[in-house]
């Protein structure tokens, strides 16, 4: 019996929530798809067809999805990874390929496809806060130390970088957001600008931008994208900008 032909693994970032924020790339590889997979609620947001086979799982089966894709794909599947935002972003892709480090033999065509993120969907819709040097911390410790989050905190911030930080606060991890705070506060001043972006470009969005000293925890949770401004990060308006002369 002849082998079936092998198919395709695509990784597609479906933007920040708003399907008008998802690239028609991305759409016409969902189009295409035999298999979705992918984090439970982002699988969710793929409607159901005839042909198309839908694999949800738990947020830290990263690599099982990866291996499962793999898999299907060199049986001729034609396979769509999604994540949210852009895939390469503490996202899916890396998966991947470190999925694809154990399994060589294997032949697939893989491409990533990118998508808007929720930190620059935030940015636009708060102003332009990174409009100059920026950095991108993840601070959940479920694949690193916490005192690592800490140190990259820190010393982003002695850097006078402006950062986006994802996944800042849930209820398993509730007291860590105050640490981070207590470490900008210790390189900040107090007046440093801070934008809590919330379910950005859904109808539950909400853009809150305080100063430092005024900045709590409970502004956050795993929905919320957090970007401190840098020294040189401003107001005009209703808006907040970083010069791109900083």
């Amino acid at each position: 019996m002849r082998a079936p032909q092998s198919g395709w693994v695509i990784v597609a970032g479906l933007g920040p929530g708003a399907s008008s924020m998802m690239t028609p790339e991305v759409d016409r590889a969902l189009a295409e798809a035999t298999d979705i997979i992918g984090y439970q609620p982002y699988v969710a947001r793929i409607t159901p067809r005839q042909g198309l086979s839908r694999h949800a799982s738990d947020n830290r089966a990263e690599l099982d999805r990866a291996h499962h894709a793999l898999r299907l794909a060199a049986k001729g599947r034609r396979v769509v990874i999604v994540s949210s935002g852009d895939p390469g972003v503490f996202a899916m892709a890396s998966a991947l390929f470190e999925a694809l480090e154990s399994m060589p033999q294997l032949e697939a065509d893989i491409r990533i496809l990118p998508g808007i993120t929720a930190m620059l969907a935030a940015a636009a819709a708060a102003g332009a806060p990174l409009g100059h040097d920026f950095c991108a911390i993840n601070l959940s410790d479920n694949l690193k130390p916490f005192d690592l989050v800490l140190k990259r905190v820190r010393l982003a911030a002695e850097a006078d970088f402006a950062m986006a930080f994802y996944n800042p606060r849930s209820n398993t991890r509730p007291a860590q957001f105050g640490e981070v705070l207590a470490t900008l506060r210790d390189q900040c001043e107090p007046e440093r600008l801070i934008v809590f972006a919330r379910a950005v470009s859904t109808p539950e969005q909400v853009i809150r931008t305080v100063a430092l000293s005024e900045a709590r925890p409970e502004m956050a949770d795993m929905r919320t994208v957090v970007i401190v401004g840098s020294s040189r990060t401003r107001r005009v308006g209703p808006f907040v900008y970083t010069p791109r002369s900083a």
